[in-house]
Parts: C-alpha cells; sequence; structure tokens
C-alpha cells in the first residue's frame, strides 16, 4: 500500500494509472480561445407552438418525440408546432416574449385567411363588371 493520507488509501486505484505519474495535459493558448460547439446544437431545429407560442428546444429531437405529444403551456397536439427560424434566447418561454409571438403569429395566419377572401371578392367584382358591361351594351 501506498503511504499517504486517508483519501489516496480509499479510493480505487487503477493498474493503468498511477498516482505517482502524471498525465501531461496540453494548455496552449489557441487551445483554450477556440470555440467549444457540438454537432448536436449546430443542427438542433427550435419549434413554435402555433396557438401559444411556445417554443419547444429540448435535447428531444421534435421528430422523434410521440404523436401524442401536447404543448406544456396550452395544449395544443403536435401537429400545432412549426419550425421556428429565429434564434432561441433564454428567456424564450416567459409570458410576455410568448404572448407577443403569439400576435405575431396570428397576425400571420389572419394574413394567409383573408387572401382567399380577397380573391373571390375580386373575381365575383370582375364577373359583375363584365356582366354589366355585356348588358348595357
Amino acid at each position: 500500500m501506498f503511504s499517504g493520507s486517508t483519501s489516496n488509501r480509499l479510493s480505487l486505484k487503477s493498474s493503468f494509472i498511477s498516482p505517482l505519474r502524471k498525465i501531461p495535459t496540453q494548455t496552449s493558448a489557441a487551445a483554450a480561445a477556440a470555440p467549444k460547439f457540438s454537432m448536436r446544437v449546430a443542427s438542433k431545429q427550435a419549434y413554435i407552438c402555433r396557438d401559444c407560442g411556445y417554443i419547444y428546444n429540448d435535447r428531444t429531437p421534435f421528430d422523434k418525440l410521440p404523436d401524442k405529444y401536447f404543448c406544456p403551456v396550452c395544449g395544443a397536439p403536435k401537429r400545432r408546432f412549426r419550425p421556428y427560424e429565429q434564434s432561441v434566447t433564454k428567456n424564450a418561454n416567459e409570458f410576455d416574449v410568448r404572448k407577443a409571438r403569439k400576435a405575431e403569429i396570428q397576425k400571420d395566419e389572419a394574413i394567409g385567411k383573408v387572401l382567399p377572401i380577397a380573391a373571390a371578392v375580386g373575381i365575383v367584382a370582375l364577373v359583375g363588371l363584365y356582366l354589366y358591361l355585356n348588358s348595357v351594351f
């Protein structure tokens, strides 16, 4: 046995690493200053709930979630989520931030809902104008 402190006597011993031998560590200025990133973070996609603005940004990929997944804030089903392109901040799921995103999403969806109605009104107006002009002359 080694003659040392009680922590050395009680620690597990390995035949591969001797407590007397130091393992060299490489600490260069370039290695310390290099940015650290992982592929998981680089390829991660966030999803936003279209009903309440909650952003799903967990470790489990959204595609791997079961179809029974519901929004933890409003209870919307998984199909109500869409990909979210903007950067996700730390306070992304606070109430005020979610409320602002929800208003933005509703505005975008309202434009999409009004467009077919506007097209239909335009077609009806053109048909009415055509019929009027053909009946007068």
